[in-house]
């Protein structure tokens, strides 16, 4: 297989922009209809995201080894999409038919060999950890909504009670599909450490233009259910014996993921009188989002918590002043801490690059990698692993 020019073709058919997925899409769904059910209602905010992301796997197979955990991470999350193993079968098919449309006389018989078998091992991949998780685990699990509060004016907390046991770690993420906005999965952390009764604590940030964060904010009543994908993500999780320093910066409500480590922190100190020395920067626009105020405060009472708020975008605010990541790696010394990063794609690099220059070797900072979908909860993470049949 030749890795050098399944890269160099598909960097010929990229630059074709937007017309590459047109044609994917109506290949799709003029050879196989009944896939389009599959898709959300509006295609607007589909693109380029599944075209776009087999051709940039398929392109890089020679790194399938590295690849390979995530692939089959794609394979599991897509049995929520209702996607079976011959749907991969047309999805391939429409994705040859493309290369072979924009690449023209480039497209050969030994580079759509080599397209078919890249193509292939992708897909097998994917299928086998899909019927592997069906083993064990539904597709999705059905949650209801039993409260919801209006914290701010862009952010409301809503509780949910799942129906089956949902088991996860502090600090993962799941997928959610509310019944307004069908087929359109978007990734939030919960908020708490999980319970014993089971209840899940969600904060959703109303975006502008977001169609599902708008609909979860407005129009979401109690009662409803939703549905949850399996939890995923393991840069935010700690361990329970967990030893070491940390540095939390959270923006937005990117502040949810670190919450639930909070609290797995705090119950073990409350058991054993012993947990991590910890400082959270909590960064904001505007000093009437910092919504979890009240909470974290109480908890700096305890002996190894700090909080720092810090607002970007209010000249009159009489405390710590611009972006999160520039107030955190200039209020302290935290060589040797383990720092936890959680927000917007754009407040991460930002944050990363601050704490990295303040002394913090690169290797100690942790966050999950989000964002080249782009609606909703940028900093609630819109996951770049949905491919097929996602918006």
């Amino acid at each position: 297989m030749d890795t050098a020019a399944l890269q160099s073709s598909w960097q010929i058919v990229a630059k074709s922009g937007d017309d590459v997925p047109l044609y994917f899409y109506s290949h799709l769904f003029l050879s196989h209809p009944e896939l389009r059910e599959l898709f959300p209602i509006s295609m607007s905010a589909q693109r380029d995201k599944l075209v776009g992301a087999l051709g940039r796997i398929v392109s890089q197979v020679d790194q399938l080894g590295e690849v390979a955990p995530f692939i089959a991470q794609l394979g599991r999350e897509h049995r929520r999409f209702s996607v079976v193993a011959e749907h991969y079968g047309a999805v391939g098919a429409s994705l040859l038919a493309t290369l072979k449309h924009f690449l023209g006389p480039a497209w050969t018989p030994e580079l759509a060999a080599d397209w078919s078998a890249a193509y292939g091992l992708i897909a097998q991949t994917m299928v086998q950890a899909a019927e592997e998780a069906a083993d064990t685990t539904p597709a999705w699990w059905s949650a209801e909504v039993t409260a919801i509060e209006r914290r701010t004016l862009d952010v409301s907390v809503l509780r949910l009670e799942p129906h089956e046991r949902y088991d996860y770690r502090a600090g993962q993420s799941f997928a959610m599909e509310v019944p307004q906005r069908p087929r359109q999965w978007r990734y939030f952390s919960p908020a708490n450490a999980p319970r014993r009764d089971g209840s899940i604590e969600l904060h959703v940030q109303l975006v502008d233009g977001g169609q599902v964060s708008t609909s979860i904010v407005r129009s979401t009543r109690v009662g409803d259910t939703v549905r949850l994908g399996a939890p995923i993500g393991t840069a935010l999780t700690l361990p329970d014996d967990f030893a070491g320093d940390l540095l939390m910066v959270a923006g937005g409500t990117g502040l949810a993921p670190l919450r639930a480590v909070l609290e797995q922190l705090d119950r073990r100190w409350q058991v054993t009188g012993e947990a991590p020395r910890t400082h959270l920067f909590h960064g904001v626009r505007l000093p009437w989002s910092l919504y979890e105020r009240e909470l974290l405060s109480q908890l700096a009472h305890r002996p190894w918590f700090d909080y720092t708020e810090a607002v970007s975008d209010d000249a009159s605010y009489p405390g710590p002043r611009g972006p999160v990541g520039t107030v955190a790696a200039r209020g302290g010394n935290w060589r040797g801490r383990t720092a936890l990063v959680c927000g917007s794609p754009a407040m991460v690099e930002h944050t990363v690059a601050k704490l990295v220059e303040a002394g913090i070797s690169r290797e100690h900072i942790r966050f999950e990698s989000f964002g080249a979908a782009g609606d909703v909860n940028q900093s609630q993470q819109e996951a770049t692993g949905k491919v097929m049949g996602s918006e």
